[in-house]
């Protein structure tokens, strides 16, 4: 069996068949067919344009309405613009919050990383569909309950209230630096696209974008995010939905994508292999997909934000239904739309031959071949892969400025913020971390294939933010100290088997098994890459010695969240021993534990936090 781990983009352009020689029907060469295919004209430049100017003026349309509604009300309260710039007054409407929600997750990443997978590795990842509603469940009865009842702006103020300043600031930290681990990538996706289908240079349009994007979101706040999100979403579903059609019919239906599949053995059936280094099994994709799904939605600040900007905890229930319906159909779009790339290319492999420079650049390549002689709709396709970047972008931007007003600088302020610096300080953070998201594009650029590459550095941060969480609300027993020495044992640990996972790739020691492709269709001159894929064996030959770093990026997560709580844990028990630490001397407050543990757990004095619960709560009142 071979030993698998995540691909490198150096390993991605420099994949290959290996053959030296083909006949070709046409003496049209490769780089010529490239130049033909990149036909975005102007009604696609002018449909482009007309989503970007959109956004601007939904941007400007919500800020001018707070800049009256504050300007009007001399008498209003402090804090009553934070409030409306970061929750929206927590007078959200469901169905836009919930489409916010697939916008904000189904990012360029899913949209070109899923189809990808498909093509390249089958349709394995389909079943993560499981970890979705097992994400749901414990979205449900665990942790949207606490958070609305806590009624919080920013995610880690609940860590505060559980453990103590520290971890608030610790969980911030944690939070911040997985988010510019995952802008760059977020902007790169959309930019990748636009190169394929235009030719303009990635490093033009990508700071053009983000410059809208940090315009709309500074303007207007949570409510021009959502109702961008919105117009976005719709964009998104709607260019799909027509390359999907169009592609289908030019192949000559559905039969025919589905025998082509079957003949390439992209089909699969759930793989039960036990084994934590196999790249893409059912037990991996269930259990690990569960804890990073769970981990994105239910301690993410960019998810929560949304959810709290909801008037009650049965609106926020209503959302979370409303959004894995739709990210489930999403994310079966991407899927199908992975067996439609291989359909249309079963006998012509585009990165053996150069078409395609990167594996995720294969979704605009059908994007061009379906939709290019049809004005404005290629334009509209790629709107829409730079609609799911946007939105996702604006979300973290958005989210980036409450972290840093609720939790880098209202704890240490000595005279609380006026009006006006929280205005400039929520704009400023925008307007930095976007600019910094463009900057490091550049060292995305030399990474691997966006969905691993999302999966597998986000883990390093979230992992042990998203055991803090597990730590403080189903063990009591823990106290910050505890929570502390866990937090950095999992960072430690994650940050070893990335780097080390990442070195081994450079270095060729990890490889996957890819899916079989062929160049003996291919129509067109081409001087065959350096392309060997690696096909799936018994193991008998290519076998190494495993070690942690093997695992699969499905299980980073759960690895990157299990172990503080497993240090955590051992650390209260250590105390109790030598220090004399008495857990029931805790006395957590109920409030702050997983409602079934509520019901079980009787501390016998109960820790005095309702200043720091009202204080939350004086920001609350509905103006």
């Amino acid at each position: 069996m071979s030993t698998e781990g995540p691909p490198t983009m150096a390993s991605l352009d420099s994949l290959g068949t290996g053959s030296t020689t083909m006949a070709t029907a046409s003496s049209q060469s490769v780089d010529e067919l490239s130049r033909s295919l990149q036909r975005f004209n102007w009604p696609d430049y002018l449909v482009f344009m007309l989503m970007l100017v959109s956004c601007i003026f939904i941007g400007i349309f919500f800020g001018y309405k707070d800049h009256l509604k504050h300007k009007n009300r001399k008498s209003a309260r402090r804090d009553s613009e934070a409030l409306d710039y970061l929750v929206g007054g927590r007078k959200m409407k469901i169905f836009p919050v919930a489409v916010s929600l697939v916008a904000s997750w189904i990012s360029g990443i899913s949209l070109l990383g899923t189809s990808t997978e498909i093509y390249v590795y089958g349709t394995q990842y389909c079943y993560i569909v499981f970890a979705i509603v097992m994400m749901g469940l414990a979205m449900h009865y665990i942790f949207l309950p606490v958070f609305h009842d806590l009624q919080i702006t920013s995610a880690y103020e609940y860590l505060q209230l559980r453990f103590d300043k520290r971890m608030r600031l610790i969980g911030s930290i944690l939070f911040t630096m997985a988010s510019l681990l995952w802008l760059p990538i977020v902007v790169y996706v959309p930019a990748l696209a636009f190169n394929q289908v235009s030719g303009v240079n990635i490093h033009v349009i990508t700071p053009i974008v983000c410059l809208v994007c940090i315009f709309y979101t500074s303007v207007g706040g949570l409510k021009a995010v959502v109702w961008t999100d919105v117009i976005q979403t719709t964009i998104m579903v709607g260019a799909m939905i027509i390359v999907i059609i169009k592609g289908t019919i030019d192949v000559g239906g559905l039969g025919v994508v589905i025998e082509r599949n079957s003949a390439g053995q992209r089909f699969e059936k759930p793989d039960f292999n036990l084994d934590p280094t196999t790249r893409n099994t059912f037990w991996n994709l269930f259990i690990g997909g569960t804890f990073f799904w769970t981990s994105t939605n239910a301690t993410n600040q960019n998810m929560i934000q949304r959810y709290l900007s909801l008037p009650s905890l049965r609106a926020a229930r209503k959302a979370l239904l409303l959004f894995l319906v739709g990210t489930t159909v999403v994310l079966s779009l991407c899927c199908y739309n992975g067996l439609l790339i291989y359909a249309m290319h079963h006998d012509c492999d585009p990165l053996s031959t150069g078409l395609a420079k990167a594996k995720d650049q294969l979704v605009p390549l059908l994007v061009m071949e379906v939709l290019a002689i049809y004005p404005g709709l290629a334009g509209l396709f790629v709107a829409g892969i730079f609609s799911a970047a946007l939105s996702s972008l604006s979300t973290a931007l958005n989210s980036l400025s409450a972290i840093v007003l609720e939790d880098f600088c209202k704890p240490f302020v000595k005279r609380p913020l006026t009006e006006m610096q929280v205005r400039y300080l929520m704009r400023g953070t925008v307007l930095i971390f976007g600019a910094l998201a463009v900057v490091l594009v550049a060292v995305v650029e030399k990474m691997g294939a966006v969905l691993q590459l999302s999966m597998s550095l986000g883990p390093v941060t979230l992992g042990p933010l998203f055991g803090l969480f597990i730590m403080g609300m189903f063990f009591p027993r823990i106290n910050g100290t505890c929570a502390i020495i866990g937090t950095i044992g999992g960072l430690a640990t994650m940050s070893y088997i990335v780097i080390r996972s990442q070195i081994s790739i450079a270095l060729g020691e990890m490889v996957f098994a890819e899916k079989p492709v062929t160049v003996e269709g291919c129509a067109y001159d081409f001087t065959p890459l350096n392309r060997t894929v690696s096909f799936p064996t018994d193991g008998s030959s290519t076998d190494v010695e495993k070690s942690l770093h093997h695992v699969s990026f499905l299980y980073y997560t759960l690895i990157g969240s299990m172990i503080p709580t497993i240090i955590g844990y051992l650390s209260s028990v250590v105390m109790s021993f030598t220090v004399g630490l008495n857990p029931e001397e805790q006395n957590v407050d109920p409030q702050l534990l997983a409602p079934f543990i509520q019901k079980y757990y009787q501390p016998n004095k109960v820790r005095n936090v309702t200043e720091v619960i009202h204080e939350f709560e004086t920001k609350d009142i509905q103006l």
